[in-house]
């Protein structure tokens, strides 16, 4: 895996289809959380949630646990009802386990048409685990492709790593399985190539942990105010970058975090917002890839 150093000076300016000025992506994420894991290690849910103190994964931990499949049983519906009643797509990373597990939702968001990216196999599982074992991190990566295979009823296209924890050695793994796009990397604003070994290049489609619901309310401490003015500002000065050069903004959600009572006017508010702009390009991380794949040479060539 390899991608060149181009910083944005460098590049030529990039003109989204039909003259938008940003490609808008919000992120819902399908995540699935064994109650236990065998190690001493902290692991989700044993991890960061609204009860701090940090258990090792072998233990349930009933209140972050359950804090969690909140999300699943309630707060991704109220996320669901926003998105379809603005009429507007969210691009969803899913878990596979979720799929077996908690089927209802996905079968929500295939009847959406909403976009569905491969997202590991469970959240209690990070690739990182497995750095220096790569026949395993394969065999975790092919058995998400299995699944989400099953139950989207169609190949997957892309990738995002549980909490974001790949290796050097992921690329060149979801490259050689077919897969087009890749959403780990936080460096950029504007998608880019990534070489890999079997010399199928992935596009880079950053994700985002700083215009995220869970670094606006449980990390920052900001109300619902506070985080729509958050998002406004990030959507604000990106939307003015791209008059020149266009940008990607995406917003990253967790349905127990965002799809509580007391924040989903967040959502709300925001894609209120947001609509009201017509030179928005509101998209799925597939067609970027697709557009992107054809015309990256007139971007940085």
């Amino acid at each position: 895996m390899h991608y060149d150093y181009v910083p944005m000076p460098e590049r030529k300016p990039l003109k989204w289809p039909n003259g938008n000025k940003l490609a808008m992506i919000i992120s819902t994420n399908l995540e699935y959380w064994d109650k236990t894991v065998d190690t001493e290690k902290p692991a989700y849910p044993g991890g960061p949630g609204v009860v701090i103190n940090t258990m090792s994964g072998k233990y349930f931990d009933a209140p972050n646990w359950s804090w969690r499949e909140y999300g699943q049983r309630v707060g991704v519906w109220r996320m669901f009802e926003e998105f379809e009643r603005a009429e507007i797509p969210t691009s969803c990373t899913l878990n596979s386990k979720l799929a077996i597990e908690r089927p209802q939702i996905i079968e929500r968001v295939v009847k959406n048409n909403w976009e569905v990216v491969a997202h590991n196999f469970v959240q209690t599982e990070p690739l990182a685990d497995y750095q220096f074992d790569i026949d395993k991190e394969r065999e975790i990566i092919q058995k998400t492709l299995r699944v989400y295979r099953e139950f989207v009823g169609k190949p997957a296209r892309g990738w995002l790593s549980t909490s974001l924890r790949s290796t050097p050695n992921t690329p060149d793994l979801v490259a050689a399985e077919g897969l087009d796009f890749w959403t780990d990397y936080m460096n950029d604003d504007q998608p880019y190539l990534i070489k890999t070994e079997c010399g199928r290049p992935l596009v880079s489609i950053p994700y985002t942990v700083e215009l995220n619901d869970f670094q606006a309310f449980m990390f920052q401490g900001h109300d619902v105010n506070g985080a729509v003015a958050m998002f406004k500002e990030g959507f604000n000065q990106l939307y003015k970058e791209g008059e020149k050069s266009g940008r990607i903004f995406n917003l990253g959600f967790h349905p127990h975090v965002i799809g509580q009572p007391h924040r989903i006017r967040a959502l709300r508010d925001f894609l209120t917002y947001a609509k009201q702009f017509n030179d928005i390009w509101w998209t799925t991380r597939e067609e970027i890839t697709d557009w992107y794949l054809k015309n990256h040479h007139t971007h940085i060539g």
